[in-house]
């Protein structure tokens, strides 16, 4: 049972959510992640939300570019929280994707992060904290990744520090 649905609006936004799938790999969630376009295939969408609802899917996330209404038309079909990532694919350097990510209609809310990979990543690590809130080896899991990005910052500093002491 996936428990969160990734699904991009094309296959060329595959490369752009891998960071996604090294988060949800690396704390150890189950996903799908495939293809579906809220214009080209809204049926293959539609169909695709209400069996993974039914197969025990928590969060979904969305990726899509210019006119980006992936994440609207799959909140318009599910109570799940949905987290949307707006890719750069025009000459308006993902600011339309944004734009239209970020300005649902009341009550069908979309979780938007960052363009792109960045983006991509969050929205692994937030449909990961959404999750933990009812899995406490989650939430553990999530904490011990919180205090290695403290540790690799403190190893950074110390490192900086020492290479510029030496260099005196």
């Amino acid at each position: 049972m996936p428990q969160v649905g990734i699904f991009i609006g094309s296959i060329s936004d595959e490369e752009t959510l891998r960071p996604c799938t090294e988060v949800l790999d690396k704390l150890g969630i189950s996903y799908l992640f495939t293809v579906s376009s809220a214009h080209r295939t809204p049926e293959r969408t539609e169909s695709l939300v209400d069996t993974l609802e039914k197969d025990g899917c928590q969060v979904f996330i969305c990726a899509a570019g210019m006119a980006a209404h992936l994440a609207g038309a799959v909140a318009a079909r599910t109570l799940r929280p949905v987290i949307g990532v707006p890719v750069t694919a025009s000459k308006l350097g993902g600011m339309d994707a944004l734009l239209a990510t970020v300005q649902m209609p009341p009550g069908y809310p979309v979780g938007t992060v960052a363009l792109d990979k960045a983006g991509a990543k969050n929205a692994g690590w937030f449909a990961a904290q959404i999750i933990a809130l009812n899995n406490p080896e989650l939430a553990q899991r999530l904490a011990a990744a919180r205090k290695e990005f403290t540790a690799e910052v403190i190893r950074a500093g110390e490192d900086l520090e020492r290479r510029m002491t030496q260099g005196r």
